[in-house]
């Protein structure tokens, strides 16, 4: 196929026979193609843009560099993989982490550069050795309790910052767009988080008609009467016109903080690649080390003109689970619309003007739903926490990243959240797999829900019962 980008037409390029699949190297007719890229656009729509306001980034060049990384990665994988590369989440803790500590946009993506070049050294590894290394280095016990460390550091953010902003709307949004991710079916489930700042929004327009401004902090800062809604910007923007490019700045500290995210990335692409080869019927583990350099590769790309991370989207996975639909020529056209939003301010404007409290209810829900993915990263991996060989570096670690502990060494330089927690489990799981007993080590069944097979007595009480 070349680059992929060469597509045969299926049946009559209108309407898959029943039990029928569009395989990646072919397409329906140009206009319905062009109708599943739109499609796809507005299922990573939601969380694609909530990530860049979350980080501080502009969300216009977010969107537009999601397209061009998308087709990166098109090409990286020549047209097997049909995937869309959205705006990671896995980053806003980090980039609140890094603002926290005085960093502005150009050292967060600097930071977020850096993770980006140590994700290619990654799938380059994969490439050459196989996916065993990331079995051995990172066994589910770590990527689990990395995964959750990141998702519920970034609880104080909503606490602090966004909540105090308008609690009854954050309360409303919050509730809302649960009954959103619960109730609702297909396609609308998979942009519930969408639909729960649209919800927002109205809600804060009508509370603006009815109350009037609202007294209380505006972007963390002190209480002043300001309307939740203002959209004074978006008269001002125009309709056509490139985003705000800068360049990455590099800082140590920012880096340490952001690395961590390299094993959240991992663990993502290769469940993305799973899942995909699944319904596609195609093995591509032997894509997965280019799948995990061209995520970097974009990522690089992106950040060193001011723009986030991006990483594969589960929300096009459902797109291509729900349409059978797996044709790359879609995710072309989804790159081609991508592009289009990013040239236009008018739009970016309407995405910053989001309100703070809507911020609070949907990031109550989005933050929590990150940190219980390493619950069940656990779960699919059949992590025994009542092994201490698991529990005890698991526990740390989670303790560390989430309460924001520190390590000071000297007056110059500090490893603390994020990055000690990270590698309190990593080095911790290791160092201790080395001195522990090797009952511990051992992976077996466990017996009953009383009895826990790394109990180093219980073999022996388990015989004398027999």
């Amino acid at each position: 196929m070349g680059f992929g980008l060469r597509w045969t037409l299926h049946g009559d390029g209108r309407t898959p026979a029943p039990g029928a699949v569009v395989r990646p190297d072919e397409r329906l007719s140009w206009p319905r193609t062009a109708g599943l890229g739109a499609q796809h656009v507005v299922a990573m729509f939601g969380a694609s843009f909530v990530s860049p306001v979350l980080m501080g980034l502009d969300p216009n060049l977010a969107i537009m560099m999601s397209g061009i990384a998308t087709a990166v990665f098109l090409l990286a994988t020549r047209g097997r993989v049909p995937s869309y590369l959205g705006c990671s989440l896995s980053f806003v803790g980090v980039a609140a982490a890094i603002r926290a500590g005085g960093g502005d946009s150009a050292v967060v993506t600097g930071a977020v550069f850096v993770v980006g070049a140590a994700l290619v050294l990654a799938g380059l590894a994969v490439q050459r050795f196989g996916a065993r290394i990331i079995h051995a280095a990172m066994p589910p016990v770590v990527t689990g309790a990395v995964v959750m460390l990141i998702g519920f550091n970034l609880a104080p953010v909503t606490a602090a910052t966004y909540w105090p902003q308008d609690q009854w709307t954050a309360l409303l949004t919050m509730l809302f767009t649960g009954l959103a991710v619960v109730c609702l079916r297909g396609f609308w489930s998979r942009i519930a988080i969408f639909l729960g700042l649209v919800f927002g929004y109205g809600i804060s327009w009508v509370f603006d008609l009815v109350f009037g401004k609202i007294h209380s902090p505006a972007g963390g800062t002190e209480a002043v009467d300001h309307w939740r809604l203002d959209l004074s910007g978006v008269g001002k923007a125009d309709w056509f016109g490139l985003p705000a490019l800068h360049g990455p700045s590099f800082q140590w500290s920012a880096i340490l903080i952001a690395l961590p995210v390299v094993i959240a990335l991992i663990a993502e692409n290769a469940g993305h690649i799973k899942a995909v080869g699944e319904m596609t019927g195609d093995a591509l583990d032997d894509k997965l080390g280019t799948a995990i350099a061209a995520d970097g590769a974009a990522s690089m790309l992106s950040t060193a003109v001011g723009g986030p991370p991006n990483t594969t989207y589960s929300e096009n996975i459902g797109v291509m689970a729900a349409t059978r639909v797996y044709s790359t020529a879609a995710y072309w056209a989804a790159a081609g619309f991508a592009l289009l939003f990013g040239l236009c301010p008018k739009f970016g404007a309407v995405v910053a003007a989001i309100p703070g409290g809507v911020l609070g209810g949907i990031t109550v829900i989005l933050y929590g739903m990150i940190g219980l993915l390493g619950a069940q990263i656990w779960l699919n991996g059949r992590v025994d926490l009542r092994n201490p060989l698991n529990l005890v570096p698991a526990a740390a670690g989670i303790i560390i990243g989430v309460g924001g502990v520190e390590l000071r060494f000297g007056d110059s330089f500090e490893l603390g959240g994020i990055a000690l927690g990270t590698i309190v489990v990593i080095t911790g799981y290791h160092a201790l797999r080395y001195f522990a007993p090797e009952h511990l080590k051992r992976q077996e069944p466990l017996l009953d829900s009383g009895t826990s097979a790394y109990d180093e007595g219980a073999e022996e009480r388990l015989d004398k019962r027999g």
